[in-house]
C-alpha cells in the first residue's frame, strides 16, 4: 500500500505534539501550559485569561502592517471516548495515531482532531517564517465540548481583531456562516432498593458496536441511539413480564450519540427462554431498521449472578416508561434551507448508588430559541410526570448569518481561485463558539471551516488527510488577502 504523505508537514508535526499532551474537557491545564510555553518560546506576546483561554499574537509580516487583524480560533479540549475493551487514561496517556488508507485514526479512542487539527494549523501559522499575513491573533479556548465555558467566560476585549476564522468545522469545501444554539437537560429520579422476589433469572443486556457520532452534526444520518434501543426493549419486556431492573449504565457525553448501553435485570425463571427469543427477534428487527447505517451493531444477552436487591418496581416502571416516551433525534427541519432545525439527544442513563438517584442526561439543539426551549420542556415534562427532578441548563446562543460578510466574500473568492469550484456556504446544526462570540463582540465578521472529519465524538473519529492541505492552502490565501484597516 502506498504510504500517504502527511502534508503540510508543519501542521502534522504540530498535531503530533498536541496528541502527546492530555487535554480532556474541563481538565486542560497541561494543554494551557503547553500553549503558553509555545507562544513564549517563539518570542510572541502570549496571554492566558482567568478562564484559561490562551491568546498568542503575531505581528504582521513586512508590508502587511496596514491590514485588519485576523483572529484564528480553535478549542483546546477533546471528547474522551474509548472502546470498552481499551485500557487508556485520557489524563495521562498520549493519543496513539495510525493511518488507514488516507484516513488518520486513533487506536481505540477518539483522535482529538476535533479540534486538535485546528490548533495545529494555528501553531504552524505562529511558527511559520514564509507566510504572508497582517496582524494575527491565535485564540485557543478551553472546554468547548462540555458547555462552551471557555468562550462563555471570555471577557470582551480579550480579542482585538475584527475578523475571525473558526477552525472547528468538519467538511472541507464547506464554509459555515451560522450555527444552532443548544442546552443540556438533566433528570434525577430517586429510587429505593427492595428484596428480589423469589425464583428470578438475572441477565445482562448489552447493545454495542454502533456508529455514534456528534449529536448535532450527525443527528440527521439515521444512526441508532444505544440508549433508546435498550430501553425500547425494556419497555416491551415490562409489558409482558414481571421485569425487575437491578442496574443500568448507558451512554456518555451529552454531545455524543451513545454507541453502547448496558443493564442488569431479572424476570421469573420460567420466562427466561421467552426473553431470549424476544431479544433475538428484537435484534433482527433493529438490524433491518438500521441496515444502511449500522453495520457492526451487536446485541448481547448473558446470564448473570443473582442479586439480593433490585430497584423498586414502581420507580423502574416509571423510569422505563419515560425513557420509551421521551423524544430522541430530529424534531423539525428548517423551513427555508435543507438543515435540521430542532433535535434532542438522549445521551446517558446512570444508576448512581452513592446519591440514590438514576441520572438521565440529554442535549437539545435548535436554530430557534423558542423551539429549543420547547424541546427542553418536552424532556422536562416527560420526566417530571415520571417523578424526576429536572434541571435545564442555561444553554448557549446560535449564530446568525451575516449576508454582508466581507470575510465570507474573501473566503469564497480564494477558494474558487485555488480549486476552480464554488465552496458550499451553509449553516450547521451543531453548536459553535461563534454564537457566544457574536454576543460578546457585536459586529465580529466570522466564518468557520476545517478539514473533513468523520465519526467525531467516538472512537471511530477519523481525519481525511488530503483535505488538511486543502484547508491549509485556503487559510493562507485568506490571510494574505485580508483588507486594509
Amino acid at each position: 500500500m502506498t504510504k500517504i504523505e502527511l502534508k503540510p508537514a508543519s501542521v502534522f508535526e504540530c498535531f503530533a505534539r498536541i496528541c502527546a499532551v492530555p487535554h480532556p474537557s474541563k481538565r486542560e491545564e497541561k494543554m494551557i501550559d503547553f500553549l503558553t510555553e509555545y507562544g513564549k518560546s517563539l518570542g510572541l506576546e502570549t496571554e492566558c485569561d482567568e478562564t484559561g483561554n490562551v491568546i498568542i499574537r503575531k505581528p504582521a509580516t513586512p508590508g502587511m502592517e496596514d491590514r485588519k487583524t485576523l483572529i484564528l480560533q480553535s478549542h483546546m479540549d477533546m471528547v474522551c471516548e474509548k472502546n470498552a475493551d481499551v485500557d487508556f487514561d485520557f489524563d495521562k496517556d498520549s493519543i496513539q495515531t495510525y493511518m488507514d488508507g488516507e484516513w488518520m485514526k486513533a487506536k481505540g479512542t477518539t483522535l482529538g482532531a476535533d479540534d486538535g487539527i485546528g490548533m495545529a494549523m494555528q501553531m504552524a501559522v505562529l511558527s511559520g517564517t514564509d507566510i504572508k499575513h497582517g496582524p494575527i491573533e491565535c485564540v485557543f479556548t478551553r472546554d468547548e465540548e462540555t458547555g462552551l465555558t471557555g468562550a462563555e467566560g471570555m471577557k470582551p476585549g480579550f480579542m482585538k481583531g475584527s475578523m475571525l476564522v473558526n477552525l472547528d468545522s468538519e467538511d472541507e469545501g464547506e464554509i459555515f456562516v451560522s450555527c444552532a444554539g443548544g442546552c443540556r437537560t438533566y433528570a434525577q429520579m430517586p429510587y429505593t432498593l427492595e428484596d428480589t422476589p423469589a425464583g428470578m433469572f438475572f441477565f445482562e443486556l448489552k447493545v454495542k458496536g454502533l456508529s455514534g457520532g456528534h449529536s448535532g452534526d450527525d443527528i440527521d444520518k439515521k444512526r441508532a441511539n444505544a440508549n433508546k434501543l435498550l430501553t425500547r426493549f425494556l419497555y416491551m419486556c415490562q409489558e409482558k413480564y414481571d421485569l425487575r431492573l437491578a442496574d443500568i449504565q448507558t451512554g456518555g457525553l451529552p454531545n455524543a450519540i451513545p454507541r453502547e448501553a448496558w443493564c442488569l435485570c431479572a424476570v421469573p425463571s420460567g420466562c427466561k427462554e421467552s426473553v431470549r427469543v424476544d431479544w433475538n427477534v428484537f435484534a433482527a428487527d433493529v438490524e433491518e431498521e438500521f441496515s444502511a447505517t449500522e453495520k457492526t451493531m451487536e446485541f448481547l444477552l448473558d446470564s448473570a449472578d443473582h442479586q439480593d436487591k433490585v430497584i423498586d418496581k414502581d420507580t423502574s416502571r416509571r423510569l422505563i416508561t419515560a425513557l420509551q416516551g421521551v423524544h430522541n433525534g430530529i424534531l423539525s427541519m428548517c423551513q427555508d434551507i435543507e438543515l435540521v432545525e430542532t433535535s434532542s439527544n438522549l445521551a446517558s442513563i446512570r444508576m448512581n448508588k452513592e446519591t440514590g438517584n438514576i441520572e438521565i442526561g440529554s442535549s437539545q439543539r435548535s436554530s430557534l430559541l423558542s423551539a429549543r426551549q420547547n424541546m427542553s420542556n418536552t424532556f422536562k415534562a416527560v420526566f417530571e410526570l415520571a417523578g424526576a427532578k429536572v434541571d435545564v441548563g442555561g444553554g448557549y446562543p446560535g449564530w446568525k448569518m451575516n449576508p454582508q460578510s466581507e470575510l465570507l466574500r474573501i473566503a469564497v473568492e480564494q477558494y474558487k481561485a485555488l480549486f476552480g469550484k464554488e465552496p458550499h456556504v451553509r449553516g450547521i446544526h451543531a453548536g459553535l463558539e461563534c454564537g457566544l462570540f457574536s454576543e460578546k463582540y457585536p459586529g465580529m465578521d466570522m466564518i468557520s471551516m476545517g478539514p473533513t472529519l468523520r465519526g467525531v465524538h467516538s472512537p471511530d473519529e477519523r481525519l481525511y488527510v488530503p483535505t488538511v492541505d486543502m484547508v491549509w492552502r485556503h487559510l493562507l490565501a485568506i490571510m494574505e488577502n485580508i483588507p486594509v484597516k
